[in-house]
């Protein structure tokens, strides 16, 4: 058995996977916002209730995180959820755990259970993107993690958004956490859809009903997907012409848009360097459980 620890800015997920990839307790709780120490001791307590559940103690436990560890001083970097960044965040869980741990980037534990069973199973080259509260993404080949020489493959969503239209007013584009402007996760994101609505004369909405008016035939709201999915056919194109994969999974939130599957395979198009269009654009068959079940996977089952 293995745990995995899903540590979002919002959430912290726990499961525990049994060898035939079951899970077999869950636990969630509420992350502490921009507390550092009370995160640690929140995630040393769901391992704690995940082993009194299955009558187990010392299991393998991996997690997903937001940002990178740096190869240079062992701290967090790049993290959406800043009380991380700076942190010496492995060794302080191993501490709290009293065990080794093994870490992954969010976005790297969903393409690799994506990866493995999921979605994009048997597939030799994927490229997940998360579509939530940030936008990053991980990459697997042949079945294993893509890290980098800079611990940063996968920083997608950093990138600038490729082809700003200025029509839609999209230099330099709005600022970032990261300092810069325009990047693809300030256009792609749960909340730039919320915000790129509310600039363009919508009303200040949530994605979700951004979503529910489109569908509902609103015109303004349509106008605010047909946007975004032209962002999100733009920046895909520029991955599959550097990776060329043969799947992209998409995961959090707005990976829930259904519409997504039809329209941005269809506008990616003007954008590749290719006569044919092998890619294939699927949701995450696990759902918001795929970081987890990939932190997990971070220890081999035997």
């Amino acid at each position: 058995m293995r745990i995995g620890i899903d540590l979002g800015g919002t959430k912290i997920e726990g499961v525990v996977m049994a060898p035939d990839s079951q899970l077999i307790a869950k636990r969630r709780v509420a992350t502490p916002r921009g507390d550092y120490a009370a995160t640690l001791a929140a995630v040393a307590q769901v391992v704690a209730d995940l082993e009194t559940e299955v009558a187990a103690r010392g299991l393998p436990v991996g997690v997903a995180h937001p940002g990178a560890l740096s190869q240079a001083s062992g701290r967090l970097k790049n993290s959406n959820s800043t009380c991380l960044n700076d942190q010496p965040l492995q060794a302080d869980l191993e501490r709290a755990l009293q065990r080794e741990v093994r870490m992954a980037n969010d976005a790297n534990c969903l393409a690799l259970s994506e990866a493995v069973d999921g979605a994009a199973a048997g597939a030799s080259s994927v490229f997940a993107a998360i579509l939530g509260t940030g936008a990053g993404a991980g990459v697997v080949i042949n079945g294993a993690l893509l890290q980098g020489a800079n611990s940063i493959a996968g920083e997608w969503g950093h990138n600038g958004l490729p082809r700003p239209k200025p029509e839609w007013n999209e230099t330099p584009g709005p600022a970032c956490w990261c300092g810069r402007h325009g990047c693809i996760e300030t256009w792609l994101s749960g909340p730039a859809l919320a915000d790129d609505h509310a600039r363009n004369g919508g009303e200040r909405i949530s994605g979700e009903t951004i979503v529910a008016l489109a569908e509902a035939g609103d015109a303004r709201a349509s106008a605010s997907l047909s946007r975004y999915e032209d962002r999100l056919a733009r920046s895909l194109s520029q991955v599959i012409n550097l990776l060329d994969p043969d799947v992209i999974v998409l995961g959090g939130g707005l990976s829930r848009i259904e519409r997504l599957y039809r329209h941005v395979p269809a506008l990616w198009d003007e954008g590749i360097f290719s006569d044919t269009i092998a890619t294939r654009l699927l949701p995450a068959l696990h759902g918001d459980s795929s970081g987890v079940r990939g932190a997990a996977r971070l220890w081999p089952a035997g």
